[in-house]
């Protein structure tokens, strides 16, 4: 018989008995329990989270006054114009196709973390139409800046041999691997000049050249194990990043590639993906273990509010109007949850923050990454713990099931309207 501590256990066990060993033993034991490559996922986000609770409340992080930031702060240079600083994915709209774009394939990319490979989708058909294998643990497919290049995220956990596999969205073929220090997800400066590799277990910020994946340096982010997910103010200087083992956010000055302070959610759970409101003057981050979406002035670097919505909280989409925000709750708080969970969508109006409806997976599910159609008729989300994709009715809520490969993680739907990207599966501008 198998004893099953439930997470409240864990984690307040685990921070009493780091109590007793003192504060100094405790916060080396904290970074470590939190930072280790070597633990598991499981594991690590157990004792990380145990522990960075009980010393949150012993001794909260000071913020950095330079944290506080003016909205109108000065765009970063060299970056695209802002066509309506009131509505920040006016490009991205059903229509605004990028003329690059017109001989690219209408595919989805599905990236299977445990299977090491990406199965191709016809959106017409619904049907799988191609496989290729990939790096070890590919996390997500990311648009290249220039849209020019779909890249997948192969972390491969607990290994040295991460790398980035280019995909040609003209052809739908793989390209040669690069080799590339623990790529769990990728962005790019608003200039296109730099990518931002994500190096989740070094807690690092890794600035490469965007076609070579030369390193040109890096940011270490010390205070954010888990760090993962990110978006940008609306002038493109400021970034936020989730620490998702650490119940934190982040805040990066992307000009000056300093780290600028910390936020603890008050929560203490477990921060996903963030995404900004079409104003930018709301950033709302899932958070899994909380069950809902926590909403940030990011220019205050505060909280501001919470937005309960379904067990799991975990992926963010913006409609092609911008009028509304699609919320995958993934069903379980684990990180390695069960199949058929009680996975839903929820669907934010980002004019009332409030959830105008939830659409659950027939039969349960675990819906986690992936993005909307270029006509927004459809949102395709990887079924992260059932093994499938999930093709959802933006008008119903109606779900199509496409059987994929194993752990799907954070696919792509290609092509996207926009002028840019700045990463993740098409955070398009």
């Amino acid at each position: 018989m198998r004893f099953r501590w439930s997470r409240a256990r864990l984690a307040t066990c685990a921070g009493l008995a780091c109590v007793g060993l003192g504060l100094i033993a405790f916060g080396r034991i904290a970074d470590a329990a939190s930072g280790l490559p070597a633990l598991g996922d499981e594991w690590r986000a157990f004792c990380g989270q145990g522990l960075h609770r009980v010393r949150l409340r012993l001794a909260p992080l000071p913020l950095d006054p330079a944290a506080h930031t003016p909205h109108d702060a000065a765009p970063f240079p060299g970056m695209p114009p802002v066509i309506d600083p009131e509505n920040i994915y006016s490009e991205t709209v059903a229509g605004r196709l990028s003329p690059a774009l017109a001989d690219d394939l209408p595919r989805v990319y599905v990236p299977n973390r445990q299977s090491d490979d990406v199965y191709v989708i016809d959106p017409a058909t619904f049907t799988v139409i191609d496989r290729f294998p990939v790096g070890i643990n590919p996390q997500h497919v990311v648009p290249s800046w220039d849209l020019r290049t779909l890249w997948v995220a192969n972390n491969a956990e607990h290994r040295p041999d991460g790398s980035l596999t280019p995909i040609d969205p003209r052809t739908g073929k793989p390209g040669q691997a690069i080799a590339v220090d623990d790529p769990y997800n990728m962005y790019f400066t608003p200039d296109g000049k730099s990518a931002v590799v994500v190096a989740e277990a070094f807690k690092r910020l890794d600035f490469r050249d965007p076609q070579t994946m030369a390193l040109q340096e890096s940011l270490p982010v010390p205070e954010c194990p888990g760090i993962n997910h990110a978006d940008f103010t609306v002038g493109g200087r400021y970034a936020l990043f989730t620490c998702e083992y650490e119940g934190r956010l982040a805040k990066v000055d992307m000009v000056e590639r300093k780290v600028l302070g910390y936020l603890a959610l008050s929560r203490g759970g477990m921060p996903q993906d963030i995404r900004s409101a079409p104003d930018g003057r709301v950033f709302y981050v899932a958070d899994m273990h909380a069950d809902g979406v926590f909403e940030i002035d990011p220019d205050a670097f505060r909280e501001i509010g919470f937005i309960p919505t379904g067990i799991g909280t975990h992926g963010l989409y913006p409609s092609r109007d911008g009028k509304k925000l699609y919320v995958a709750n993934r069903g379980s708080h684990r990180v390695l949850g069960p199949p058929h969970g009680k996975g839903s969508v929820s669907v934010i109006d980002f004019a009332t923050r409030k959830v105008e409806a939830t659409w659950p997976i027939p039969g349960g599910g675990s819906p986690d990454m992936g993005n909307v159609s270029a006509d927004g008729k459809l949102l395709w989300l990887s079924g992260r713990f059932d093994d499938v994709v999930y093709a959802i009715d933006t008008t119903t809520g109606a779900v199509k099931t496409i059987k994929v490969g194993k752990e799907p993680h954070g696919l792509t739907v290609w092509p996207q309207p926009g002028r840019y990207s700045l990463g993740h599966t098409g955070n398009l501008r």
